[in-house]
């Protein structure tokens, strides 16, 4: 019995040791299915985060200093939303409503317009959108822009693009004309200054003025300066419609000719008469892929398009920026030229007042500034025509003028078919197209898509578990892993010990979108926890208000 004792007694201080030297986690995620965003199958597994990063994942890992119980819940990477616009929207709110519900931790903006560079024509451009959220432009250049993000706080990571409109009303102005060569230097030196500070690349909108007015030689030149730093290309194409085929390969010409990698933003067939050329359009990028240039494309998971009612405008009516746009339209006869050709037809029997929708009938008013006309927010154009006793053309140049051309407009133009096709390519990820929202204060005013509360949810609830047009698992790639490599994001978009605790869990059976055209403010559900840098900013469904988001720059 004394050696028993004495066995027990010398027991004692060494299982005071294991305990000792037992690792104390900052959060222990325990009992969840972890599906890491490479596409592997899930697997049983507790995740574990010390500070910012993933400490172990496995089993019997030891205490921590908190616990979530993930028990039926699938792990994954925090979603990577690889077309946002919430650079000026972050600093009016940095809670992220609309993103963290839908699991996304990293964003990254700046499509058409972006941060930088900055000048008092930039500021102009920008100034009456941002206006209405209390934000001033007060930064000279991308750091001093993320300086402010960061000290503001945020709640999720952001990253940027230059676009491609920012930088020629930098260098440019709102012209219709070829940059001169003076002018493509210091666009080009400007570009450069941002790709040093962290840019990810250079993005095109290339059916917005200005960005429209420049000519594929001189985004070539432009996009060579993205290349010499590692970065990509990205673009919103010339066409989406009945010059896809064409402008699909304008952009795989600027990505050969540049050696920049390319991203073709929300990739899609646009209006009944091109329904059914996603199948060409992909092909012709698989052509390319095959003679080894870097082209892949995001998708946002809806067949309608959201963009400004502007876009409606003839392009001549357009030329020269705002400023000459509304005194055309505020000039009697220019406006009764304009209203003629909007109520016209084309030779194939088409509106040419919303073509690509059907015509007035497919177009949906979303977002409008003026208090006077927000009544007609989430109406159809032909409805709100006739409620006014006017054309539709009349109505929409009405609405714009009182808008200062602000108007934000939903465009039901695409077939799921080739939605579908689109979103089962391995190349193809996951970008909402839209800023963050909230249910109250200051970004809780207009009507938005509803991709801007239900991307990320829809893919993996409407397109993974029921239509099965993929795993769940591919469905995480697509929003990881994928996206992650894409922008140059080594350490996040899988679930691996030395990475970025970015990490989201959700109940696989249960996650879903809920907003709709009709009622589009309406948090997903089934998005659980949401963690970003290792700090818990959605838990048990509930906003916990931390801001632990950080700037993302390109390779880190």
């Amino acid at each position: 019995m004394r050696v028993l004792y004495t066995m027990i007694a010398l027991s004692i201080p060494v299982a005071a040791a294991a305990q000792t030297e037992t690792p104390v986690y900052d959060l222990l995620l325990r009992g969840g299915t972890v599906v890491d965003g490479t596409g592997a199958p899930g697997f049983r597994a507790d995740l574990a985060i010390s500070g910012d990063r993933i400490a172990a994942i496995g089993e019997d890992l030891g205490a921590a200093s908190d616990t979530i119980d993930a028990s039926g819940s699938i792990v994954a990477p925090g979603f990577i939303d690889m077309l946002g616009h919430s650079e000026f929207r972050l600093l009016a709110d940095g809670r992220a409503i609309s993103k963290i519900f839908q699991g996304v931790t990293s964003e990254i903006t700046g499509e058409v317009s972006s941060v930088v560079p900055v000048s008092d024509a930039t500021k102009a451009e920008r100034g009456p959108e941002i206006q209405p959220w209390d934000v001033e432009i007060d930064w000279e250049d991308l750091d001093g822009y993320f300086a402010r993000l960061e000290r503001q706080g945020t709640a999720i990571n952001l990253g940027t693009w230059v676009g491609l409109s920012t930088l020629r009303v930098w260098g440019v102005g709102g012209e219709n004309r070829p940059s001169t060569p003076a002018e493509m230097v210091a666009m080009r030196d400007a570009l450069a200054r941002a790709m040093e500070a962290g840019a990810f690349g250079l993005s095109s909108g290339l059916i917005y003025a200005p960005g429209r007015y420049a000519a594929t030689e001189e985004i070539v030149e432009l996009a060579r300066v993205v290349a010499e730093h590692g970065g990509f290309y990205a673009t919103h194409m010339r066409s989406e419609g009945a010059r896809l085929l064409e402008a699909i390969d304008e952009a795989i010409e600027i990505g050969e000719r540049s050696g920049a990698p390319v991203l073709i933003h929300h990739l899609k067939a646009s209006g009944k008469s091109n329904w059914g050329k996603m199948a060409e359009a992909i092909a012709r990028i698989e052509e390319a892929r095959g003679r080894g240039l870097d082209v892949m494309a995001s998708v946002y998971p809806y067949v309608a398009s959201s963009t400004g009612l502007d876009q409606v405008l003839p392009d001549w009516v357009t030329a020269g920026g705002a400023d000459s746009t509304l005194g055309r339209l505020q000039d009697l006869a220019t406006r009764d030229a304009v209203e003629a050709e909007l109520s016209g037809r084309t030779q194939a029997g088409d509106w040419t007042l919303g073509t690509s929708a059907g015509g007035p009938s497919g177009i949906q008013i979303s977002d409008v500034l003026n208090e006077d006309y927000e009544r007609y927010e989430g109406m159809r154009l032909d409805a709100i025509a006739a409620e006014r006793g006017q054309s539709p053309a009349a109505a929409a140049i009405d609405l714009l003028v009182a808008d200062s051309l602000r108007t934000s407009a939903i465009y039901f133009s695409m077939s799921e078919d080739d939605l579908a096709l689109a979103l089962r390519q391995p190349w193809v990820m996951i970008g909402g197209d839209a800023g963050i929202r909230a249910l109250d204060g200051p970004l809780s005013t207009d009507q938005p898509h509803p991709r801007a509360f239900g991307t990320f949810p829809r893919v993996l609830c409407r397109y993974a578990r029921e239509m099965g047009l993929f795993p769940l698992e591919e469905a995480v790639r697509k929003m990881t892993s994928l996206p992650a490599a894409r922008a140059g994001l080594p350490d996040r978009g899988v679930l691996e010990v030395g990475r970025f605790a970015d990490v989201v869990a959700f109940d696989g059976e249960a996650v879903c979108d809920r907003a709709t055209f009709e009622a589009p403010k309406r948090l997903a559900v089934g998005i659980e926890h949401v963690i970003v840098n290792g700090v818990p900013v959605l838990r048990n469904g509930e906003p916990t208000g931390e801001l632990p988001g950080r700037a993302l720059r390109h390779g880190n």
